[in-house]
Order: structure tokens, then sequence, then C-alpha cells
């Protein structure tokens, strides 16, 4: 039984038969969760839900192919899964909306600096 078929057995009975659900979960979270972590806003929390998500690539997807054979995107993901690590241990950084918004929450709709 490969690792594919042994995820998809455990999860059935915790979804109920329903992977089709969790497929769109992933896939949404996943797009959501890198758009939010390019522009800046709540970087630690989208690399949080990222993790398991890359881990999961990385160990499921990736592994059972072969590591190094020619078409291979294992080197992708841990790429990828090493610059979610950097930035949940760094954070956004200064240009980022996280801190445009830290930044300028002093400020009325004015844009003067509240007393």
């Amino acid at each position: 039984m490969s690792n594919a078929t042994l995820v998809e057995n455990l999860l059935s009975g915790y979804w109920a038969g329903d992977t089709h659900a969790l497929e769109i979960i992933i896939s949404w979270a996943n797009m959501l969760g890198g758009f939010l972590i390019i522009i800046g806003l709540q970087t630690r929390i989208m690399c949080l839900i990222q993790l398991p998500i890359l881990i999961g690539a990385v160990v499921f997807i990736n592994a059972q192919k072969g590591g190094f054979v020619p078409q291979s995107e294992l080197g992708l993901a841990i790429l990828a899964l090493l610059l979610t690590i950097l930035f949940l241990i760094e954070g956004s950084g200064p240009l980022s909306l996280d801190a445009y918004f830290s930044h300028n929450k002093d400020r009325d709709s004015q844009g003067r600096n509240l007393p």
C-alpha cells in the first residue's frame, strides 16, 4: 500500500469518505496563506497553517516518487518548507502590511497624528 493510499484511508474514516472536501480546504488554505505571506499580513499565523501542508507535500507526495529523479519537485517543496520556517521565525519584516498597519495605527482618517 502506498503512502497516498494510506493517508486517504486514514482520512476517509475521519471525513466519512469525503476526501474531496479535504482537498478543496487544503488547496484554498495553501493559496490564501501564500498570498497573505507574500503581502505580509498575519505572516506568522499563515506560516503555521502552511507548515502541515508543506510537510505533507515533502513526506507523502514527493518522497514516494523518489527524491532526486529528474522531474521531482522535492527540492522546490523543501525550499518552500525552509522559507516558511524562516518567515515563521523572523516575521513579516519592515516592507509588509503588518508593519504599515502597526506604524499607522495612531493616525486618524485625515492622516494627522492623534494627540
